[in-house]
């Protein structure tokens, strides 16, 4: 499952280029949750590959029931285009997906794709490459239920333990506090 928005920064051609990859792979389904200003563009072009029935659109759901929506997903994916301004960056979507639990697939570059290799939480591959991306699915799709869930798990784990809003404000505490105690603060 991609959540989010369907704009020209998530690389939905990547999306695209791996799923006709799959289209051996007959139980291999891509769930797209969102809209966007290019969301009419891969429709049509979902359409003119023959993917219809292995790409499927929800639409724009509310914000209240994504959860439902990633409990249901056997794997959460990111993509982003290769831009060093988002290589710097950690989508919020990564954090959400890692404490809902699930494995991640993630096609993006720099902090994103760390932070999914230091969790051990799902498999990350370079930013608009399709042929990876596609590798990555099958390598996941490979996998048992149970592999998938340690990996979700530890996503889970990652999560609570970098990013819960009570740690990242102990860290800003602590951080604030060393800056006072070291002088930097004073003029």
């Amino acid at each position: 499952m991609f959540a989010g928005n369907l704009g020209e920064a998530q690389s939905l051609e990547t999306i695209i280029d791996a799923a006709d990859r799959l289209r051996p792979v007959s139980d291999i389904h891509w769930v797209i949750v969102g809209v966007g200003r290019r969301m009419e563009w891969m429709r049509q072009r979902v359409h003119e590959l023959d993917l219809d029935t292995r790409i499927h659109f929800l639409g724009r759901r509310p914000v209240d029931a994504m959860p439902r929506y990633f409990a249901a997903a056997d794997i959460l994916l990111v993509t982003l285009k290769s831009d060093p301004a988002f290589a710097r960056t950690i989508p919020s979507k990564v954090q959400s997906y890692l404490a809902c639990a699930k494995p991640v697939i993630a096609a993006l570059d720099g902090e994103g794709a760390d932070v999914v290799h230091r969790s051990d939480a799902g498999i990350a591959v370079a930013a608009e490459a399709g042929a990876g991306l596609a590798e990555a699915v099958e390598m996941m799709h490979a996998m048992t239920p149970e592999e998938r869930q340690a990996m979700g798990e530890r996503g889970r784990r990652y999560f609570e333990k970098e990013f819960a809003a009570d740690m990242l404000i102990t860290k800003l505490e602590r951080w604030m506090r060393e800056t006072k105690e070291s002088g930097l603060c004073e003029s």
